[in-house]
Formats: structure tokens, C-alpha cells, sequence
């Protein structure tokens, strides 16, 4: 009986060394799964169909450099009844005329309207492109919080198990304990009581794993294989606070996407401004005009007709619109302003919480770790008291609550010092595939863009629809 306790605290000392010890089985990395979750992730390919559509703002706004054409046919058959007189019967003539013109219509000049429409345009799309940046940057933050939320939650089901496993050991011990007579009733009771406990917690700790790895499937797109525990992220993390405010507000997408939409409005203003301006179009056709003879004519109808027009326009008064128009898109570019500064604010406040919560979960860690081996000397030391009657079962049981209690919480912290490093990476903006030097093919946002801004025909998009 006494190699039976002896064996039991043993096991119940190494069990975190246990978990440290290198994994054999294949297993997916946290690197691996954010590249996962880059190149499958259906919320990020939706936004990059969406800065796909965004670039077509720019061709759409050149159309107001390029001619507009237009062709018309028209056709027209004509009956004529002529009235003969003394005693001639009547006669029906038919005879049909056609018309075919080709009209261009090209704007000289528009206020600049188009010049700064073309112009907005294209801080929309550099402004889309830090979005699809944050956007990329949000989803590798989930990936590899996820993926250590899985580790956190197998090792946490790992430890529940130990415990159970040490909790019917004791269970056993002090039934034996009664038969003999060494024990008492209570202890049962109490190892009873510890063991269906431990076996609610165990079933919590399962469900909770069942969840995160549920969520993993949803950010990831394949589900989690072979999860270690992962190390905090070290690369491009910035060494000091101050750095990482500094690279926070000069790389970070969200405050780089609301400057570009500062850029965006400014553009609007001067569009909505140009609507007062004179405007010149000039516009050429050509028509053909064909008809058969009649009685009537001389002739047939055939002709043809070119015509150049030159308008200017000058606009004195369009109800108002035009002065409201201009002071709306003012105060729409005194509110993106106004967002720069708040996402500047923003910016520096995440950064500042995650790396203060990086400091807290590496320290806490090594305490964790200070108190997982206290805990585990303390848990030896109470069984080898209660074999000489100096401890009691609910001792060794109390015991054997805080080496629990240590081991989960080691976890957790170990978690949290991952995830606050990823998260302090994101606020700077450096949470990216080049900086993690992650195996995925990066998406090159510039490539559709050059593809289609010049673009003049065409209905075909990148995937050939």
C-alpha cells in the first residue's frame, strides 16, 4: 500500500515535466496555421474581392476623359394613296426611307471634375489596400490565438485527466484504509466527494476544447492536427514600449487607410467645387439618309450630313444643390480628419494594453512555474505524512486542489503570453506574411489594380466571369 502512495505523488510531481517533453507526432505549427487562415480564410477573400471592386472605381471615373459613341438606325415605311380622277381607279405607292448616324460626344472640359473623380478614386483603392492589410493582420491574430486556446484547453483536458486519474488512486487507498480499519468513512466520503468533482471539470475542460477547436476550423479552414504549446512571437516584436508606439504610428494600416480616405475627401471637394466652373463639350456625327423614288419626288433620298457642335456651358444658378453639395463634402473631410486622430488614439492605446499584458503574462508565468513546483514538493511531502498519521485524506486531496490549481494556471498564463505578444505584433502593424516568414504565396493587391485602371473594354473579371 505504501508503494501504491509512493508511486501516486511521484506521478503527480512530474506531471508538468511531462508536458514539456518534446512531441513526437507531426504536428501543426502556429506559423502554419496563420498561413492556413491567410490563404483560406473566407472573410479575408471576401475583402479582397471587395479592394478588387474598389478598383474599378478608377477606370469608371477616366470614362469622363474618353469619348462617348453612340449609333442610331432608324426606318420608316411610308403608304401613299393617290385619288385619280375621271373614272381612274386609285393607286397605292409604298416607299421607305431610312436614316443610320454615328454621334461622338467628347468633354473638353469639366471644372476639373473628372481630373479630381479620377483622383479620389485612387485614394479609395490605396485606402482599401490598408484596409485588406488590417483586415489580413486581424485574421492571423485570430489564427494564432485560436491555435493557443487549442493548447491551452488539450493541456488543461490533459491535466483534468492526471487528476482524475490520481483521485481514484486515492479513492481506492482509503477504501483499503477502512477495510482495514485504519481509516474511516469520512475519508471515502471526501475522496468520493473530489473525484465526481474532478470528473465535472474534466467534462467542462472537453466541451470548452470541442469550442475552440470548432473556432479554429472557422478561421483556419481545417481542422487542428498534432497542436503544441506555442512560444510568445519573437520576430520584428519591437524590444520597448516606446518602439512599439513608434511602429504602431507609422506602419499600422488603420491609421495609413484613414489618411488615405483624408486624402479621398479633399478630392470630393474640389469635384463638388468644379460644378460651378464652365464646361466645354464638343460633339461630331455623321448620318445617312436612303429612300426609294416616288411619283412625287424627283429623286430618291439618299444623302448624307456631318455636323460638328462646340457647347459651352456656364452654370449661374442650380437651385442650390451645387453650394450644398460643396459644404457637405467640406464637412465630410473635416470628419475623416477627425478619424485620423482617432485612430491614432486607438492605435496607441492597443499597443500600450498589449505589451502591458505581455509583461504581466511572462511574469506571471514564472511564478506559475515556481508554484507548480511548490506545489508538487507540498503534495509529496503531505502523503508521506499521512503515512505516519500526521495528515489527514482531505490533507492530501487539498494538496493535490492546488497542484491543479498551479498546473491550469501555468497554462493560462503560458497562453497569454503568447497571445499578447501576436496582439502587440498586430497593433504595430507587423503582424504580416513577410515579417513571420510564413510558407503562403502573398496576395498582391497591385497586380488587379494595374490590369484594369486603364482598362477601356471588357467584361471578363480575374476569375473569369
Amino acid at each position: 500500500m505504501v508503494s501504491i502512495f509512493y508511486k501516486t505523488a511521484v506521478a503527480a510531481a512530474l506531471s508538468t515535466a511531462v508536458w514539456f517533453m518534446p512531441c513526437t507526432v507531426s504536428a501543426e505549427t502556429i506559423t502554419g496555421a496563420m498561413a492556413k487562415a491567410y490563404q483560406n480564410n473566407p472573410d479575408l477573400n471576401a475583402v479582397r474581392a471587395g479592394l478588387r471592386a474598389t478598383d474599378e472605381g478608377v477606370p469608371i471615373a477616366k470614362s469622363g476623359y474618353r469619348p462617348q459613341v453612340s449609333a442610331s438606325v432608324q426606318g420608316t415605311l411610308t403608304s401613299l394613296e393617290m385619288e385619280r380622277r375621271f373614272g381612274l381607279k386609285d393607286t397605292v405607292e409604298d416607299f421607305h426611307t431610312g436614316v443610320a448616324s454615328i454621334t461622338v460626344t467628347q468633354q473638353i472640359f469639366d471644372g476639373f471634375q473628372t481630373l479630381n473623380n479620377v483622383r479620389a478614386a485612387e485614394a479609395n483603392v490605396f485606402s482599401s489596400r490598408e484596409t485588406l492589410k488590417a483586415n489580413e493582420i486581424s485574421i492571423l491574430l485570430a489564427a494564432a490565438q485560436s491555435y493557443a486556446n487549442i493548447a491551452r484547453d488539450q493541456r488543461i483536458v490533459a491535466i483534468r485527466k492526471q487528476n482524475l486519474a490520481f483521485l481514484k488512486e486515492q479513492l481506492k487507498a482509503a477504501q483499503s484504509r477502512l477495510g482495514v480499519g485504519e481509516g474511516t468513512r469520512t475519508d471515502v466520503s471526501q475522496a468520493e466527494a473530489e473525484l465526481a468533482s474532478a470528473q465535472a471539470i474534466l467534462a467542462n475542460a472537453i466541451a470548452q476544447l470541442k469550442q475552440s477547436e470548432s473556432v479554429y476550423v472557422q478561421i483556419v479552414g481545417d481542422a487542428p492536427a498534432g497542436v503544441k504549446q506555442p512560444a510568445p512571437a519573437s520576430k520584428a516584436l519591437p524590444k520597448t514600449l516606446d518602439q512599439a508606439v513608434a511602429a504602431g504610428l507609422r506602419d499600422n494600416p488603420t491609421i495609413a487607410a484613414a489618411q488615405y480616405n483624408v486624402d479621398a475627401a479633399g478630392y470630393r471637394v474640389k469635384s463638388a467645387e468644379g460644378t460651378m466652373l464652365p464646361g466645354v463639350v464638343v460633339q461630331g456625327s455623321v448620318a445617312r439618309n436612303t429612300g426609294d423614288a416616288s411619283e412625287r419626288t424627283a429623286s430618291g433620298l439618299d444623302s448624307t450630313r456631318a455636323t460638328i457642335t462646340a457647347r459651352l456651358e456656364v452654370p449661374l444658378y442650380q437651385g442650390g444643390a451645387e453650394y450644398g453639395q460643396i459644404r457637405q463634402a467640406k464637412e465630410r473631410l473635416g470628419q475623416q480628419r477627425i478619424l485620423v486622430d482617432s485612430a491614432r488614439a486607438a492605435v496607441q492605446q492597443t499597443i500600450v494594453s498589449a505589451h502591458a499584458q505581455l509583461e504581466a503574462a511572462l511574469a506571471t508565468t514564472i511564478a506559475n512555474k515556481a508554484q507548480v513546483s511548490a506545489a508538487n514538493m507540498a503534495l509529496a511531502g503531505v502523503i508521506e505524512e499521512r503515512k505516519v498519521g500526521q495528515r489527514t485524506t482531505l490533507d492530501v486531496l487539498d494538496a493535490q486542489q492546488s497542484v491543479l490549481v498551479a498546473e491550469e494556471s501555468l497554462v493560462s498564463s503560458q497562453r497569454n503570453a503568447v497571445v499578447a505578444s501576436y496582439s502587440l505584433l498586430a497593433a504595430t502593424g507587423r503582424l504580416t506574411v513577410r515579417s513571420q516568414g510564413l510558407q503562403v504565396a502573398e496576395y498582391r493587391a497591385e497586380e488587379h489594380y494595374e490590369e484594369v485602371k486603364d482598362k477601356w473594354f471588357g467584361l471578363r473579371t480575374v476569375d473569369d466571369r
